[in-house]
């Protein structure tokens, strides 16, 4: 049946990965620690590399302040990108729309309009997940770049 998951559980609730030997990771964006991205100062949070992910492309961002910059004005050729506002709201521009963000909301950008993202509350987050429709995924010159030659 395409298009459905089953999911049991036998595992009590305080089970662990290595306990049990699963492949399953869990932590928060708190957890992340926050890498101050060289061209814009944004507080990047390496979600992909936190958590050994290879499939696809996954990063969080986070603004202290109103009006600070969340998402930094970009466009892209190739990827899709979803948005997902964590905490927090944000207003997104993206192309000539103007869209307010509040926690919870999914904003689908697909190339190659330009957007960017400042925050509108303070303490926002925002889960970015990101690939190139029918390719395999390769990590960004950037993300090797900001963390120093070390991704995942």
């Amino acid at each position: 049946m395409t298009g459905y998951v089953t999911v049991y559980s036998v595992l009590p609730v305080t089970a662990t990965a290595e306990e049990h030997d699963m492949s399953v990771k869990t932590t928060t964006i708190d957890d992340i620690p926050g890498v101050p991205t060289p061209d814009d100062g944004l507080d990047w949070r390496p979600v992909r590399e936190h958590l050994g992910i290879a499939g696809f492309g996954t990063n969080a961002y986070v603004a202290g302040q109103p009006g600070d910059l969340v998402i930094e004005d970009h466009d892209e050729d190739e990827f899709e990108e979803l948005y997902v506002v964590l905490r927090g709201a944000a207003r997104f521009l993206v192309d000539d729309e103007t869209i307010e963000a509040p926690a919870g909301t999914f904003v689908l950008v697909t190339p190659p309009s330009r957007r960017v993202a400042h925050a509108t509350a303070p303490d926002t987050a925002i889960l970015v997940i990101g690939a190139v429709p029918g390719k395999a995924f390769e990590v960004s010159e950037w993300e090797t770049r900001y963390l120093g030659g070390s991704a995942a």
